[in-house]
């Protein structure tokens, strides 16, 4: 686990919200949790796989994957943000889904695609050929193989059968682990049997998504397309990844609990499987056309849930806006918008209804906060908004709570600790202090952040073209740029070469 997840466990055990406090944090609600089908995903976030062809003995009867796609459908769809309608990116997934139907191991099985109005990047799979993939990856890809390689790479989970099989499997390690914990006396012999269910487990599925990355490759290379755009996005994906912990020292221990195998193990495999089709050179990119499909469509945060700018956050139809500190790298997520630095300290920010109380310290020793310290509720004036501040002590974590009122809305930041330092509460003090409401100019200017395609000149570089980004900090754009283009720092950029930017 993480450092950051602990934090972020650690304060949604601090919280525990009576149903008169109700969270209306400033995006969509997702679901509590999804079925056991869907928290045995691998790729990404979700990545469940759907019976093809015929039925082995013991997996599941005839026409369920169907009615579980169906049923979890409607779910991802809330959960991620809802779909996506944009016409050129339409049109871009739907380019490439009959060629690779056709190459694929099973050209009889049908699929629904959907675009998600999310800006992760992620692309999944649900029993019944549901196949899904977020606006983000579509942004981050650079040209018509790359989409397809991510999609030929799911439709092989689906062909292969790998939701079933990885079902099977869980169920299995889940009754022996329930047998070992009640039988075994033991209990550092149990744990001990139980992690190295969990590391077994990790490992077939780590199998499943070599596997999948092999048959992607060759239903890539037998539809037409370069076979080398596999290896090419998993490198786009693991620069992505670094950019966006360049400014964090977290912890980066391995998780050998991951689903997935590490990124250098994948991309070897790939470059592999492509030679075996042919030397680099081979297939179709369309690079141009690809991005002229993209161009205008949405980038980052949807507008209805706020805008992460820099350290900043700002909502336009709620009219407020706060910074975070210096070295804290933000995160809006579908229930709160969190954060994180490199010193062991997180936070979490939402909103409650308060229409029910009739003070602010009525509110915060209402029983929503365990290990609340009595003493330490002050109610106070942040930038003309009435506050209540407090801190409470639980299960080792320190924490600062501030709930800042407009109208009947609480704002509400909670900051985490195990080990509280005069940083800690300096830097819990300074977000508070930049809360304020957005003037009237100030949300008219707030714009959505889009793609926008340009042609390249001769001359151009690489850092000229990056000025004209925004909502990346200046220090970072160039950073940002060679990432999302799939370029070299110092790559020469021909004329006429399709580029992406950022701009609001």
């Amino acid at each position: 686990m993480t450092a950051r997840r602990a934090l972020n466990l650690a304060i949604a055990r601090i919280r525990q919200v009576p149903a008169a406090a109700k969270t209306i944090k400033c995006r969509r609600s997702a679901p509590a949790a999804l079925s056991l089908f869907l928290l045995l995903a691998s790729c990404q976030l979700l990545d469940t796989g759907s019976p093809g062809g015929s039925i082995a003995p013991g997996s599941l009867r005839p026409s369920l994957a169907e009615d579980i796609g169906a049923r979890e459908h409607p779910r991802v769809v809330a959960t991620y943000g809802g779909v996506y309608k944009d016409a050129g990116a339409e049109r871009a997934v739907a380019s490439v889904v009959g060629r690779l139907v056709a190459a694929s191991e099973d050209p009889s099985q049908s699929y629904r695609i959907t675009i998600l109005n999310s800006p992760a990047i992620n692309a999944f799979a649900l029993p019944g050929g549901y196949l899904y993939v977020t606006r983000g990856l579509l942004a981050l890809a650079n040209d018509t193989s790359e989409l397809a390689a991510v999609l030929a790479h799911e439709m092989a989970h689906v062909t292969s059968n790998h939701a079933i099989e990885r079902q099977q499997r869980a169920e299995a390690r889940e009754l022996a682990n329930k047998i070992l914990t009640n039988v075994v006396q033991d209990s550092a012999k149990a744990r001990a049997a139980i992690v190295s269910s969990q590391l077994s487990f990790a490992r077939f599925s780590q199998v499943q998504e070599l596997q999948a990355d092999v048959v992607g490759v060759r239903t890539l290379a037998k539809a037409g397309y370069d076979p080398y755009a596999a290896s090419r996005f998993l490198k786009s994906m693991a620069d992505y990844s670094a950019y966006q912990t360049a400014q964090n020292d977290r912890d980066n221990a391995p998780d050998f609990l991951s689903s997935h195998p590490t990124t250098p193990e994948r991309f070897a495999l790939a470059v592999k499987s492509a030679r075996q089709v042919g030397a680099p050179g081979i297939g179709e990119r369309d690079r141009n056309r690809y991005l002229s499909q993209i161009d205008g469509m949405l980038f980052g945060d949807d507008p209805l849930e706020g805008f992460v700018r820099g350290r900043a956050f700002l909502h336009k139809a709620l009219g407020i806006s706060f910074t975070v500190p210096k070295g804290y790298i933000q995160e809006n997520s579908p229930e709160a918008v969190l954060a994180s630095n490199g010193d062991g300290t997180a936070m979490r920010f939402d909103g409650a209804d308060l229409s029910t109380y009739d003070s602010l310290s009525e509110y915060m020793t209402s029983g929503w906060i365990n290990g609340l310290l009595p003493q330490s509720v002050r109610e106070t004036t942040i930038n003309g908004l009435p506050g209540v501040v407090a801190a409470a002590i639980t299960q080792g974590w320190s924490f600062r709570i501030a709930v800042l009122r407009i109208g009947r809305t609480g704002y509400r930041f909670i900051f985490a600790s195990r080990n509280p330092s005069d940083d800690f509460e300096k830097e819990y003090r300074q977000t508070l202090e930049t809360f304020r409401q957005l003037t009237p100019t100030e949300r008219a200017r707030l714009q959505s952040l889009r793609i926008k395609v340009v042609q390249a000149k001769a001359g151009d570089t690489s850092r000229q073209l990056a000025i004209g980004m925004s909502g990346v900090e200046p220090s970072r754009r160039l950073a940002f740029f060679l990432v999302l283009n799939g370029l070299g720092r110092n790559e020469k950029i021909e004329p006429g070469t399709a580029i992406k930017l950022v701009v609001d």
